[in-house]
């Protein structure tokens, strides 16, 4: 595995051990684990669950059609799609079936705790799910497709009250927010130092692509922004010296270099007078 696929590897598997998805296994079998690309380029991590999903028992549980859904919609004129983030992590795997999902990499084996994607049986027990949580509201206004749901009315008024039954019945559902990637956060805060210009025009650059996310941004970043600047209120002195071969002279402000420059005398130079 090349190293910019083992920096993912260790990225993803944090995660999911942060999310406590996964856990350390002593299972005796084991998935191997490859990467996906996906649509925008990124990796994502893929269990090769083929061994394990011939042996396991399939749930028929009828997969809707889209085509079946979309006549529910016909006389709608308001619509609200919601995308459940995760959507299988969010069951959890029966106490004691947690070692046959073991997969094994460079960094260990682990578990999972809840329902892997590579499943065979996880689209059909999401739905499953989906349908139970959701029944009092399904053929009414709401459809629902593997993590898709979408609520569907007549008049505003009334798909309010729909999109309100629907959150009382996600509690932990809400609107899709922007957020920071932790590892970036971490990136900043571990930021060296700046102790040049260009390091401290760098490190602004950085910082102010979240600047949305930081409260008072414009406050805290003032002082720094200041040091940007080309300070005039002090006087400036040249300080020159010329030797046989080169001159060189230095910029200087009380207490601060600004700029050295120098370079070397040509023949028919060298033989000026001082």
């Amino acid at each position: 595995m090349s190293l910019p696929k083992l920096e993912e590897l260790q990225k993803q598997l944090k995660e999911l051990l942060d999310a406590e998805f996964i856990r350390p296994s002593k299972s005796p079998i084991g998935a191997p684990v490859l990467f996906l690309k996906k649509h925008d380029g990124s990796l994502r991590i893929c269990i090769n669950y083929r061994a394990l999903n011939k042996i396991i028992i399939k749930n028929r549980y009828p997969i809707p059609l889209i085509v079946d859904l979309f006549d529910q919609l016909g006389s709608a004129r308001w619509f609200t799609k919601l995308d459940l983030r995760s959507r299988y992590h969010q069951s959890r795997i029966p106490e004691g079936d947690e070692p046959k999902t073991a997969c094994v990499m460079c960094y260990g084996s682990y578990e999972f705790l809840v329902m892997p994607f590579e499943l065979t049986n996880a689209p059909a027990t999401f739905c499953t799910l989906m349908y139970n949580v959701l029944q009092p509201f399904l053929d009414r206004f709401v459809v629902v497709y593997l993590d898709y749901i979408v609520v569907y009315s007549k008049s505003h008024e009334e798909h309010v009250e729909h999109l309100r039954e629907v959150f009382q019945t996600l509690p932990h559902c809400g609107r899709r927010q922007d957020s920071v990637d932790e590892s970036k956060i971490r990136a900043i805060v571990d930021w060296e130092l700046p102790t040049k210009v260009t390091e401290l025009r760098y490190f602004l650059g950085l910082a102010n692509y979240y600047w949305r996310f930081i409260e008072g941004y414009s406050k805290i970043t003032k002082p720094l922004i200041d040091l940007l600047k080309k300070d005039f209120s002090k006087p400036y002195e040249v300080h020159t010296n010329a030797l046989d071969y080169s001159i060189g002279g230095v910029l200087v402000q009380v207490e601060h270099l600004v700029a050295f420059n120098s370079r070397k005398l040509n023949e028919t130079e060298q033989r000026y007078t001082v």
